[in-house]
């Protein structure tokens, strides 16, 4: 049992000063003073993490519940509303470890299931991935707005950057695809959740080029890097991992071709991301 109690005499801290204690906590075996404070810190969560659970309502829970996947936050795929307020299922506590990224990096940290918070949205992902074009399934408005509710709250509370709030398939380009072309990651960004690139930074990045203009592999390559995604390779050719990086990029701010081809409109966004959050001084 642990309970605070305040402190009633005076002792010596730190090399003999004498000062009274304002807090003490009594634990089970020793007991801990909250008098003084580090400024040397921060908070655990850095990053909040997207998905789509690629189930329906039953499976996903049954598996957000088991022994080898979980995630801090379940939103079903039409949430329930106490009166206007969604209902969402916590099934880690914020303090804890869930296990939503797996093999993950962004912006030079890897593992992020250590800095993060995971939601996963109740969505089948796409179908048709044996005959092409996949057929996507699209996110009720009942689930981006409990998905608005809860990251406008965490994002609050841990003082999360735009550009940290990512999908799965930021930090695991080549393995994941979540939450998918048509997660609206502009809509969100307009209320203050995530990154978008402004317009006119795009229009500048362009430069008068057709959107569709082949680009320099290795200039879209560096740039991708300098934003997150800090497994693509600076080799300038158009390899597998640049592929797909490329591609994930575009599923996040240009789900309109996700080809992975190295184009104008690509690299102007890109740019424009770069300048906005990596190098705000060239605003």
């Amino acid at each position: 049992m642990r309970k605070i109690i305040p402190a009633i005499i005076m002792m010596p801290v730190l090399s003999g000063c004498m000062t009274q204690l304002p807090d003490t906590e009594i634990r089970d075996t020793y007991v801990v003073s909250h008098a003084f404070s580090s400024a040397a810190q921060n908070e655990r969560v850095r990053f909040l993490v997207l998905h789509y659970t690629a189930q329906d309502d039953e499976q996903s829970l049954k598996t957000l519940t088991g022994d080898y996947v979980s995630a801090h936050y379940l939103v079903p795929s039409e949430p329930e509303f106490r009166g206007k307020k969604p209902l969402i299922l916590q099934l880690v506590d914020e303090n804890k470890r869930a296990w939503h990224a797996g093999v993950s990096s962004w912006n030079g940290r890897t593992n992020i299931n250590d800095s993060s918070v995971g939601i996963e949205i109740v969505n089948m992902g796409y179908t048709g991935a044996e005959t092409e074009p996949l057929i996507w399934q699209p996110y009720s408005e009942k689930q981006i707005e409990a998905v608005k509710a809860l990251a406008k709250d965490i994002i609050r509370r841990y003082q999360i950057t735009p550009d940290n709030v990512i999908g799965h398939s930021d930090v695991a380009p080549l393995r994941k695809t979540d939450p998918g072309v048509l997660f609206p990651w502009r809509e969100l960004a307009d209320e203050g959740i995530g990154a978008w690139p402004e317009p006119a930074r795009v229009s500048r990045y362009l430069d008068g080029r057709n959107a569709d203009e082949p680009a320099d592999v290795k200039t879209i390559q560096v740039l991708l890097k300098q934003y997150g995604y800090d497994q693509i390779p600076l080799n300038g050719i158009m390899d597998d991992i640049t592929q797909k990086t490329i591609s994930a990029f575009q599923m996040h701010f240009r789900p309109g071709d996700i080809s992975g081809r190295a184009d104008a409109e690509t690299e102007a966004i890109a740019a424009a991301l770069v300048s906005q959050y990596r190098r705000p001084e060239g605003k």
